[in-house]
């Protein structure tokens, strides 16, 4: 049975509808991989992100119609990432309306120069796996972000670049309804946040959600600022809003509450921050830094920070890397050894492959038997089955949504052959 928290975040912050975050403001949730937003205005309504897929935004603008008939009359992207910006043309029924971002907006998964060198293959491999694309709804039952099962068809398809850049915080109209678009640099470094101060709604894009933040996407990017994202979510909470409509995940309401969910993400992101640099400077190994990083239990217990997208001590890993680089200050790792050479010196140890392959069989610690695994097939020996096996089983407890979703992939390729 897959992780029962990871279920019941999946059925309760995922559930499909449209939610009256205030008079004439509604946010969708559990359509898509994001929500989205729609404001009323005087003769039309602003669209605030336009999901995954064109299928998933169909869906959405048909349930927003049953609210406001209105035409949309522009579309604010919060950020560049794909399940923010890729159903535009759904929603465009003018192609000439304004749809607005940020002047930083440099989407990292749409209009990659296929010139550039850059290892797209191993980001489109690891995004496949990281979201569980070619998983069953059974198997994919979240993304940590959304719901595993929402419709794909259409996936990318319906992006339209921005065609109005916000280079500094601003007021707008959004036809009579007074708004302000704030630069909040946090999971991109485009973010902008949609303030609307008379009702008190305040839409961050994906800098905040019901779940600890994704630092580190293991789909692979490149750094995430930890600090600027701290310092945004505590801008944010000084706002004061008391409708917060995130861009995963249901709204927050309550002034209280709002800052409360804010301030305390910002609090673990700190704190992952000071116990990899405090590590760091002791000296420990990124290993050890990574395994002994445990939230403050005041932090732990709180319902919007379980690790159902995000995980601390992959952050651990980030942070590391994103301040001072891959060294860690053991000059053993100056130098290294090829997988084989490795998986030699080990089975060496253990006193020959049959005895290596026993070890993988017998230990009851599934990251050991992975690791086992990955020095056997190294030496040619045939291990997938029992490597699957064990990515299985750890999918089993993971009550990280990506986690599981990439134990299950990598098992099913190996199974299939294509994997290692």
């Amino acid at each position: 049975m897959p992780n029962s928290q990871l279920v019941a975040h999946n059925e309760t912050q995922f559930k499909k509808h449209v939610v009256e975050l205030a008079p004439k403001i509604w946010t969708a949730v559990g359509f898509a991989a994001s929500t989205q937003h729609m404001i009323e205005g005087d003769t039309s309504v602003t669209i605030v992100d336009t999901s995954e897929s064109t299928s998933a935004a169909t869906n959405v603008l048909a349930a927003f119609r049953t609210h406001c008939n209105k035409p949309v009359g522009r579309i604010i992207y919060t950020h560049s990432h794909r399940d923010h910006i890729s159903g535009a043309t759904v929603f465009c029924e003018d192609r000439t309306i304004p749809i607005i971002a940020s002047a930083a907006f440099a989407s990292d998964l749409v209009g990659q120069d296929a010139a550039c060198i850059a290892p797209n293959k191993a980001l489109g491999r690891r995004t496949m796996a990281q979201f569980g694309i070619g998983l069953t709804s059974q198997e994919r039952i979240s993304l940590g972000c959304g719901p595993g099962d929402r419709p794909m068809e259409g996936m990318g398809a319906g992006h339209v670049p921005p065609t109005q850049l916000v280079a500094e915080d601003c007021d707008i109209d959004l036809d009579g309804v007074p708004a302000q678009l704030i630069h909040a640099p946090g999971e991109t470094a485009d973010h902008i946040a949609v303030w609307l101060p008379e009702a008190g709604v305040l839409i961050p894009g994906d800098n905040w959600y019901h779940a600890f933040p994704n630092l580190y996407a293991i789909r692979g990017t490149p750094y995430r600022d930890f600090a600027a994202w701290a310092d945004s979510l505590e801008m944010l909470a000084d706002l004061g809003a008391s409708v917060l409509a995130p861009g995963h995940t249901q709204p927050v309401f309550g002034k209280d509450k709002v800052r409360e969910v804010l301030m305390t993400t910002r609090a673990a992101i700190l704190h992952v921050m000071q116990h990899t640099a405090d590590g760091m400077n002791a000296g420990f190994s990124m290993d050890d830094i990574a395994t002994t990083m445990r939230l403050p239990d005041d932090l732990a217990n709180l319902p919007w920070l379980g690790e159902f997208y995000g995980k601390a001590s992959w952050s651990a890993r980030a942070f590391a890397t994103g301040t001072l680089g891959w060294y860690d200050g053991n000059p053993t790792h100056l130098g290294t050894l090829s997988s084989t050479v490795r998986a030699q010196h080990v089975a060496d140890l253990a006193g020959g492959v049959d005895a290596l392959l026993a070890q993988a069989k017998a230990t009851e610690d599934l990251q050991w038997r992975l690791e086992l695994c990955d020095h056997l097939i190294a030496l040619g020996q045939s291990a997938q089955a029992l490597k699957a096996d064990a990515m299985e089983a750890l999918a089993e407890i993971e009550i990280n949504a990506t986690a599981r979703n990439t134990y299950l992939w990598e098992a099913k390729k190996l199974r299939e052959g294509t994997g290692s």
